[in-house]
């Protein structure tokens, strides 16, 4: 069988999500780091009136020479404003926020003004109409559109629809995914080891990945090798409505590895299988009904690899994110000299560090797809495509940043 490139390979998952997630609305309080469902329109105009820029005083133009002295007539603080109109040689004492009073078309700044704080003040600049006034409607007006669907509710974001006059938002349903490590080796962290055994390790680096990316996690905990413990544990996942059921290991070729097989008794239609890619070639994909199945390899590394380039463009298909197909890399030079590449793109555990020139990333000599304690040291993966040539010290290339 043939090695589906990485592109093509990411394009065809992306293809075959049946549709993002459904809307839930959630207390404005509940949204942070959630996916708007639909735009969000503003409910009210800000500011609702016009108001000062500054503390100090609202007065007219006209009378806004230098040396002029007004008469102050009243106060007008946020939350209090003045009922009164200004006059000719008159002045209202004003603070930040506050509204501007009836009359008044400019604001004297207090540090520009004599006698602060008392009965007549003497003007020591020039005023002109409109300075330091905020009219109304300055940010945005009723029925604005302030953002749009597909928007991550960041601060900002979530600032802006509390401003709008919004309790609550609709929201992308965080997509369920399920988790399953395969294999009679394996042990969870705490159990006794046996002689043939070693501790699983997958499911929580791929629960940190689907988290961080907006997914919620449902774990299935470890099938045995034998089909009916795998078939009952895929029946969760069906049971469960998961968007995605994410097996570790059990999809090579190997007479343990069952996992296609089970799939394909439960109805599944096979995407692809087999990544031109290092580490993460047995990679496989397809759909049970509207559930996508994402077969990851069971070695640490290439599991977390493939979480990062499949699993998380394919979280932000389904809560309806912008562009989950964007090219994730970015620029920057070798720190060492680099052998062809064969058929397969490289993804190496490297050291990066920011110099004057640039990023500048260093693979690391060892690459086995076990060893986890290179990739918690590993700042990037340099991306080496399909038969690259010889590359020497300082040539340019693409990395993904891990952290």
């Amino acid at each position: 069988m043939a090695l589906t490139p990485v592109k093509v390979a990411l394009d065809a998952l992306l293809d075959s999500v049946p549709g993002m997630t459904p809307p839930e609305t959630l207390p404005l309080a509940r949204c942070a780091g959630r996916v708007l469902a639909g735009a969000v329109a503003a409910l009210r105009t800000q500011p609702p009136f016009a108001n000062s820029a500054m503390d100090g005083y609202a007065l007219r133009a006209g009378d806004a020479q230098p040396g002029q002295s007004l008469r102050v007539i009243g106060e007008s603080a946020a939350g209090r404003s003045f009922a009164g109109r200004v006059a000719a040689g008159e002045a209202v004492r004003i603070f930040t926020g506050a509204p501007l009073p009836e009359g008044a078309d400019a604001i004297l700044m207090q540090e520009h003004a004599e006698g602060v704080g008392g009965p007549v003040i003497t003007l020591r600049e020039p005023v002109t109409a409109g300075r330091f006034i905020r009219p109304a409607g300055l940010d945005f007006t009723q029925g604005d559109e302030l953002l749009p669907p597909g928007r991550l509710l960041d601060s900002a974001a979530l600032g802006l629809a509390a401003a709008a006059g919004h309790p609550d938002l609709p929201v992308r349903r965080r997509p369920l995914i399920a988790i399953l490590a395969t294999g009679d080796e394996l042990v969870l962290p705490g159990e006794t080891v046996g002689p043939d055994q070693i501790v699983a390790s997958n499911s929580y680096s791929l629960a940190a990945i689907v988290q961080g990316a907006g997914g919620e996690v449902l774990d299935l905990g470890i099938a045995r090798d034998n089909h009916p413990d795998l078939a009952a544990r895929i029946d969760r996942a069906i049971a469960a409505e998961a968007d995605v059921l994410v097996t570790l290991g059990g999809a090579s070729v190997g007479a343990h590895d069952l996992v296609q097989e089970a799939l394909t008794a439960k109805g599944m239609a096979l995407g692809f299988w087999k990544i031109a890619m290092r580490p993460g070639k047995p990679m496989m994909t397809g759909r049970l009904g509207r559930m996508i199945a994402l077969g990851l390899p069971g070695n640490p590394v290439s599991s977390i690899v493939c979480g990062h380039l499949f699993l998380v463009p394919l979280i932000e298909t389904l809560l309806g994110l912008p562009e989950p197909r964007r090219d994730r890399s970015e620029p920057a030079r070798l720190g060492k000299a680099m052998p062809a590449n064969d058929e397969r793109e490289d993804y190496l555990r490297s050291d990066l560090q920011a110099t004057p020139d640039g990023l500048v990333v260093t693979p690391f000599d060892r690459q086995d797809s076990s060893m986890l304690g290179l990739l918690a040291r590993a700042r990037a993966l340099c991306i080496r495509p399909p038969h690259a040539e010889p590359a020497q010290e300082g040539d340019p290339c693409r990395i993904i940043r891990l952290r």
